[in-house]
This record gives structure tokens, sequence and C-alpha cells, in this order.
């Protein structure tokens, strides 16, 4: 499965866990980070989530075969699934960025409420490199968080970027040394044991509210392009470049 869940001293740990494979996730990983955040949700002993990954590795997206041989086919597959139990948490969730972010690895901390980054991190949305187009309503949240020419470089472009880029555009809270950033998050969620937590999820539900119902409509659209981009022959260029180890050659296409 490669996803390890705890709970500890009010905090429910989703610890992504696979780093022979670069913490690539499957559709089963989606899954099982689902069922823990929605089991988190409902467990009155938990007032946070941490979500975190390996040492020099936070994840590196979609796991490319499992994802090619089981694409989400509609709402109910478990990575929407996932988004959905992400965005609908009313508990804070915090987030601890061990290294590499790639692709959803970066889209899912827009969903969080506090990011810490490592000083070895490296985040980045190769979307359209993929021939593919952003999800889980990056289209809509990187601008707003960002600005329009900003987001261009991370959204068109692809361009990586740093822990302290990450800090510095609002998407991340603080940068760490690497072997402090997990400890670092748990601390900051533990800190919730001393706080009202129904006043602490009525706060969350005010300052996400407003803009839950666009994030949702924003990913389903999303979602009905990514298939479709899925389906296209730059797609199928880019994938077939990846698994034979060479650059695409889009130039070909209008």
């Amino acid at each position: 499965m490669s996803i390890k869940t705890a709970t500890l001293n009010g905090v429910a740990t989703i610890e992504i866990a696979r780093p022979e494979k670069k913490n690539a996730l499957t559709q089963a990983m989606y899954q099982a980070m689902a069922d823990a955040i929605n089991a988190a949700q409902d467990d009155g002993a938990v007032r946070a989530l941490l979500i975190t990954g390996q040492p020099g590795i936070f994840t590196s997206g979609n796991d490319i075969e499992d994802f090619m041989q089981r694409p989400p086919q509609s709402a109910d597959s478990p990575v929407f699934r996932f988004m959905q139990a992400l965005v609908g948490s009313d508990k804070p969730v915090v987030v601890a960025v061990t290294g590499a972010a790639i692709g959803i690895g970066t889209t899912l901390l827009l969903h969080c409420d506090f990011v810490y980054v490592s000083d070895e991190s490296r985040l980045a949305m190769p979307f359209v490199g993929l021939g593919l187009v952003p999800e889980f309503a990056s289209s809509l949240l990187v601008p707003e968080l960002m600005g329009h020419r900003r987001a261009a470089e991370k959204l068109l472009l692809g361009d990586p970027f740093t822990g302290e880029q990450a800090v510095e555009c609002g998407l991340a809270n603080a940068v760490l040394p690497a072997a402090e950033v997990v400890a670092h998050a748990r601390r900051v969620a533990e800190r919730f044991n001393a706080l009202p937590p129904g006043a602490v999820r009525d706060s969350k539900r005010l300052m996400r509210g407003p803009q839950r119902e666009q994030v949702l409509k924003t990913i389903a659209t999303e979602a009905e392009l990514f298939g479709q981009r899925l389906r296209s022959p730059e797609a199928m260029e880019a994938f077939q470049a990846f698994f034979q180890k060479r650059q695409p050659d889009f130039s070909k296409f209008a």
C-alpha cells in the first residue's frame, strides 16, 4: 500500500512511504489517503492532520505506469476521492514537504492550512509538458495566490521552484533544515490540542467556505479536460518519451 497512518497525541499522521519509487502515488495509495483523511475527520480525538513523505522526497506525483493502466474514469476514482476528502476536511491540515514535490505533490499543498518545506525541497507542476492540464483546482488557486505571470511560469512552462520561492509566493509558511521539518510540522499540529476544536473547525470553514464551491467546480472542469488530454496524441507522445527515456517531440503538433 505504501501509505502509513498513525494517530498520536491528537495528530493523525499520513506518511507517504514508497521511497524506492520516489513516493510515486498509485490509485490504491490515493484511496488509502482518502480513507485516512475521512477517518480523522470522524475521530473526535483527532485535532489536526499531518501529511509527510520520506527524507529527500515528498512525492514525485502519479505513478505513471499505474496511472496509464488505471486512468481516473469518473468523480468516484480514488484520486478524486482523495481530493474531495482533503478539500472537505474542516480540521487543520499541516504538511511537511521533505524534498521533491512534483505534480499533485505541489497542488495538494494549496488545500492545506500549514505548509513547511525543507531546504532541499524542489516543487514543480509539469502538467503541460506531459500534454495535460493543471489539476486539483491549481488553475484557479495558483494564479490567485501568485498572480498570473508567476503562475504562468509554474503552470505553462512547468518551471521548478525552491522552498524559499514557495514561501515568497505564499504557498508555504517557512523553510527549515531537512532534519527539522517533520518535527516542526508536528509541533504546529499538536498546538491544536490546546485550542477549542469547535472554534477551530468553524473558523476554518469560514476561511475556506466562500471559495469551496468554486474550487470543487474547478476540480470537475479540470478533470474533464484532463481526461480528454490524457487520450490526446500530445500526451501519448509525452508518455512514450517518458518510458523510452528521451525528450518528447511536439514539433508535429499545431
